[in-house]
């Protein structure tokens, strides 16, 4: 994989956890929220939903080379928000602080961590 092909699927990897996890910010709070919390909103459905995108991001760290054990990792993350976010009230609260697609890049970023992938940018994806 080239530089730029792995810098390209980073910027698309970056797009997605980020609309997922932190497109928006709730007024007066500042809280970053994403789709993944506004479709966890709604029983049963919103939290299977967000699971695709979610296997998709450790599909694509599979296709970047990443290790079984981060793929692993990867795997869990994207488990526990599906699994505690199908909570109601309790998986809501969850989801606004957990950031699993965010926390997965900068798994993955780590892992693969070469000229297009800083280690910084991982330190400020897990900030918010």
């Amino acid at each position: 994989m080239t530089d730029d092909d792995r810098t390209a699927r980073f910027a698309r990897l970056d797009r997605l956890a980020n609309t997922l996890d932190s497109k928006f910010r709730i007024p007066v709070l500042g809280i970053p929220v994403g789709w993944d919390s506004i479709l966890g909103l709604i029983p049963g459905v919103g939290d299977l939903i967000t699971l695709g995108p979610g296997a998709w991001i450790v599909v694509e760290g599979h296709r970047m080379g990443a290790r079984k054990r981060v793929l692993g990792r990867m795997a869990l993350n994207t488990g526990i928000d599906t699994v505690l976010g199908g909570i109601p009230v309790i998986g809501d609260a969850f989801d606004l602080f957990f950031k699993s697609h965010r926390r997965n890049v900068a798994l993955l970023r780590r892992e693969l961590a070469g000229p297009s992938a800083p280690e910084g940018d991982a330190l400020e994806m897990m900030r918010g």
